[in-house]
C-alpha cells in the first residue's frame, strides 16, 4: 500500500472521529436545552454577620453535575466566643429541585460529618463522629422534594429560591431537614414583592420556620444577594 493512500485512510479516520465528538456534543447541548430545570449557574461568597460584627465568610458554588446539579459550600466561622470552625456541605440535586444526596464536614475541636441518600421521600443518614462508631438513622417525608437547609450554609438559601415557585407566588410549604441536628421541620416560604436595603432595590422573599422568620433579598434573576435574621441579629451579605 502505498505512503499517500496510507495518510488519506488516516486523515479519515481523524475527520471521522471529530465529526462523531461534534455530533455528540450536540446531542449533549440539544438535551441540556430541552430539559433546563429550575437552576441557573451561580459562584460567590458571602459575608456572615452578627451583630455588625463580621464572624466568618462562606465560598459557595451552584453548577450543573451530569444530569442534575450541585451546590457546595464551605464557610469559615470564627465567633468573638468559643472555637472557631469549618463546615462544608455539598448537595447533588434533581433539576426539579429533589435532593439525591448531601454530605458534610464540620471541622471544630472535634471533626464530624454525615452522608445522606435521599429516595422515594426518605432520606437515609449515615453519622460520623470523630471517636464514635458511625450512626445511621432514616427520615421519611411525605414528599422526594426537601428543602436541606444546614447550618452555617446560608447558600442553600439560594438553592430554596430556585426552588419556590415564581410563577404561582403566595405562601408555600415544603419538609425541610437540617442535616447537622438531623432534625426535620417545615417551612413556609412566601414572595414579599420589592424590598431594599443599604439603598439598594431587591425581590424579596420570606422563610418561616417554628421558631425563626429568615428574608432573603435577591436580584431581578432570582440570585442571592443578602439574607437576614432580625430575631437572631444574623446578616450575611453578598460580597
Amino acid at each position: 500500500m502505498s505512503t499517500g493512500v496510507t495518510r488519506t485512510m488516516k486523515y479519515r479516520k481523524i475527520v471521522t472521529a471529530v465529526l462523531t465528538i461534534l455530533a455528540c456534543t450536540a446531542l449533549t447541548l440539544a438535551a441540556q436545552k430541552s430539559s433546563p430545570g429550575i437552576f441557573a449557574q451561580d459562584k460567590g461568597k458571602l459575608t456572615i454577620k452578627l451583630d455588625g460584627q463580621t464572624v466568618g465568610r462562606e465560598d459557595f458554588e451552584i453548577a450543573p453535575s451530569g444530569a442534575g446539579w450541585r451546590a457546595k459550600g464551605t464557610a469559615d466561622i470564627k465567633p468573638s466566643e468559643g472555637p472557631a470552625s469549618k463546615i462544608s456541605g455539598t448537595l447533588t440535586l434533581q433539576p426539579d429541585g429533589a435532593p439525591i444526596s448531601y454530605e458534610w464536614t464540620a471541622q471544630a475541636e472535634k471533626t464530624n460529618g454525615a452522608h445522606i441518600l435521599f429516595a422515594n421521600g426518605v432520606a437515609k443518614i449515615t453519622l460520623e463522629m470523630q471517636g464514635a462508631r458511625p450512626f445511621e438513622q432514616t427520615l421519611s417525608f411525605n414528599t422526594p422534594l426537601v428543602a436541606v437547609l444546614d447550618n452555617n450554609l446560608y447558600h442553600q438559601y439560594a438553592v430554596l429560591a430556585r426552588v419556590y415557585d415564581w410563577s404561582k407566588r403566595g405562601a408555600q410549604t415544603f419538609p425541610v431537614l437540617i442535616p447537622q441536628e438531623l432534625t426535620p421541620g417545615t417551612i413556609t416560604v412566601e414572595s414579599t414583592g420589592s424590598a431594599s436595603a443599604d439603598g439598594k432595590s431587591y425581590e424579596g422573599l420570606k422563610v418561616t420556620t417554628s421558631d425563626l422568620e429568615i428574608l432573603l433579598l435577591l436580584d431581578n434573576n432570582h440570585r442571592l444577594m443578602r439574607l437576614e435574621v432580625p430575631a437572631a441579629k444574623v446578616s450575611v451579605i453578598r460580597e
